[in-house]
């Protein structure tokens, strides 16, 4: 593993502000999110040639992902199985969609891969890489997202990605996680695990990875974000600032900023995707393992489904990716395979004051410096929500 030193870096996260999400690009059958406007012209970056073998080996990095998550997520649940679909697109490439139901751990989960490419881009893409016009494209990515039958196990969501088109080519992805019963050691632990991931390539990373993500994930309407974050990062080429998203006054882009522009090449960005991908099993399960046998009850349920509505919401409303496949030729099952099985919306809803209902929407759905703020503790322990 190629590991750059950068001393002096703090790998601590600032709380990001209530921002709009940033763009996202469709890989047919799922969406692929991008960035959307980099602070820097793009066509003043140098444009560094990938490898003559770099879409072989983003399939094949992207691809064992999926068989290795779905094989891990199988022996978390014990019953359940994947069911798989391949798919093809008209216009070039196709994909692997597999679906788990009624398992004993996820009422319901997905993790899809696909590997597409077209010869004219969306304007969307053009506007922000115009010196990728004119050029054939390839786009491939795994994303995933489950959803546990046990309210004390959080949703989760992961999603990695490589785009090319002639010498243009950006790396893209992250990992969010949403509680619906708060727990500070499992929010520590999943960050805790994605930071060694990035800090494992660069201590750069994560720094800028994690406000992103909770700028990305957030609900404007609400004033939410969508749980407790982990990463997100998007137009990851061969030069700039780390942050290339749509808020320029935000934590990340601060953080971004005091860095400065960084040389990226493509094996150290195709190491931080193999690093991120490979951490995911190692920060969920150990949670997945400790809830899921913790007892609930119609509360729990019902607000596990209230709280579910707002995951419905952010991909229905903000995830532009999932508005832009729906408008194309993308597949709809395997775009929206990202939503609940269930869910439900309670109109005028507020928790009970001193509720761990409360606790959740209070502090659980706010920006928080998870692995720093030693605060945290005794604003969870009187709701026996540390541990």
């Amino acid at each position: 593993m190629v590991k750059s030193q950068r001393p002096g870096i703090q790998p601590t996260s600032p709380p990001a502000p209530a921002v709009a999400p940033a763009g996202t690009f469709p890989v047919a059958g799922g969406p692929v999110s991008v960035a959307a406007a980099s602070p820097q012209d793009p066509a003043t970056l140098p444009l560094e040639a990938p490898p003559p073998d770099s879409r072989t080996r983003a399939r094949n990095l992207l691809i064992g992902l999926q068989d290795s998550i779905c094989a891990g997520l199988e022996r978390l649940d014990g019953t359940g199985r994947f069911e798989e679909e391949s798919w093809q697109r008209p216009e070039g490439g196709g994909g692997r969609s597999r679906v788990m139901k009624q398992g004993s751990v996820f009422e319901q989960g997905g993790v899809n891969f696909s590997e597409v490419e077209g010869t004219e881009l969306p304007p969307s893409i053009l506007s922000q890489r115009p010196e990728a016009k004119g050029h054939p494209w390839f786009a491939t990515g795994t994303s995933m997202v489950l959803h546990p039958n046990n309210p004390y196990i959080p949703t989760v969501h992961l999603n990695y990605r490589y785009f090319e088109a002639g010498p243009v080519w950006w790396f893209g992805g992250g990992a969010d996680l949403t509680p619906y019963y708060p727990f500070l050691d499992d929010a520590r632990h999943f960050h805790r695990t994605l930071k060694a991931a990035c800090d494992s390539v660069d201590p750069a990373y994560y720094p800028v990875f994690k406000p992103w993500c909770d700028e990305y994930f957030f609900l404007r309407h609400r004033g939410e974000t969508r749980g407790v974050g982990g990463i997100f990062y998007d137009y990851q080429g061969p030069g700039g600032v780390l942050y290339k998203g749509q808020n320029p006054e935000g934590a990340a882009a601060a953080v971004s900023q005091r860095l400065g522009p960084l040389q990226q090449n493509w094996e150290q960005l195709f190491q931080l995707a193999g690093a991120c991908g490979q951490a995911f099993l190692p920060s969920y399960v150990p949670i997945a393992e400790k809830r899921r046998s913790i007892p609930f009850g119609p509360r729990e349920r019902d607000f596990q489904l209230y709280r579910r509505g707002r995951y419905v919401e952010f991909n229905l409303v903000f995830d532009r990716g999932t508005i832009f496949g729906l408008q194309t030729n993308g597949r709809t099952e395997s775009i929206l395979m990202s939503l609940p099985p269930l869910v439900r919306w309670d109109y005028g809803y507020t928790p009970e004051p001193g509720s761990r209902e409360a606790l959740l929407t209070s502090l659980f759905t706010r920006p928080q410096n998870w692995l720093e703020d030693a605060g945290l503790d005794a604003l969870c322990a009187p709701h026996r929500a540390v541990y």
